[in-house]
């Protein structure tokens, strides 16, 4: 056997040492790059946008002169469709994990289930929007209403609540649900006192972050028919809505420099409205994971 003499150690170790630096930099430098295009886009959005930011944008509907335009039937158009994608998507997602992770037996079948949930996760969200087209839209006969719109959104985040509600009801402890168990509750009793108050921070962190991207999303509202100029505030799940991403592309879609800039004082809205949602996500795994 061939001993490794103190040069070779020293020389393998100064050529280990010399990767870890330029990975270090390497790194450093990309996260420096996506940083930078970060600021200098979030600079160029205050910076034409932050003068429309008044009390008029915010109570005025849409207008064809940009001193006028406003933004208050795109944000009720939203929160109406948060108000029908949330319920929807976060119990249909929670059932189907629970489901999932306690009752189905392990077997093909269910493993086929999970691995069609994750891809699904993946695939782009104008598909989800010919589904809602085809599903909600003709043959449900729904019309471009808050329903159907609330209803395709839900099939988009849908597997991303599932794969959160799954991770998080994995990490329960076995220890608590052996415990219930030994004290003779049943498997129902276990489920709702012991392993969702447990899993709860992780569900509600994945529920928040997947209604996030809903927010967002522009595609599937497109497919389904969602109005782009919008003069009213939707008054049932049936009525005709609008909502802040589509209402910011038919800004940046006019000719007009200053529709520009009203466009980037809506898209300041979006991005405090979803900051707002990420910190309450945040706020909610930090309270509740000091439980266990």
């Amino acid at each position: 056997m061939e001993w490794i003499n103190d040069e070779k150690i020293a020389k393998r170790t100064g050529f280990r040492l010399m990767k870890n630096r330029l990975s270090k930099w390497l790194f450093m430098l990309a996260a420096s790059v996506g940083l930078l295009v970060l600021g200098i886009l979030i600079y160029r959005i205050f910076s034409q946008g932050y003068s429309y930011l008044d009390l008029d944008f915010f109570t005025s509907f849409a207008s064809r002169r940009p001193e006028e335009a406003g933004i208050k039937a795109a944000i009720f158009g939203t929160i109406w469709l948060m108000a029908i994608t949330g319920p929807v998507s976060i119990v249909l997602g929670v059932g189907c994990a629970i489901y999932l992770e306690l009752y189905a037996k392990k077997s093909r079948f269910t493993r086929f289930i999970q691995m069609n949930i994750s891809n699904l996760a993946g695939v782009p969200s104008i598909v989800f929007g010919l589904l809602g087209l085809t599903v909600f839209v003709r043959m449900m006969e729904m019309g471009r209403s808050v329903l159907a719109g609330g209803l395709t959104m839900s099939l988009l985040i849908l597997p991303i609540i599932v794969v959160a509600s799954q991770e998080a009801i994995r990490a329960v402890p076995k220890e608590l649900q052996e415990a219930s168990y030994g004290m003779g509750a049943t498997k129902w009793q276990t489920v709702r006192h012991v392993i969702l108050p447990a899993a709860i921070p992780g569900i509600l962190t994945g529920g928040i972050l997947a209604l996030s991207r809903a927010v967002g999303e522009t595609a599937p509202l497109i497919m389904i028919g969602a109005l782009t100029f919008v003069a009213f505030i939707p008054e049932s799940i049936w009525s005709g809505f609008t909502v802040m991403p589509i209402q910011i592309f038919n800004w940046t879609s006019r000719p007009q420099a200053a529709f520009h800039d009203v466009a980037a004082a809506g898209i300041i809205v979006l991005l405090l409205m979803l900051l707002l949602m990420n910190s309450i996500a945040i706020i909610i795994r930090n309270k509740f994971s000091k439980r266990y």
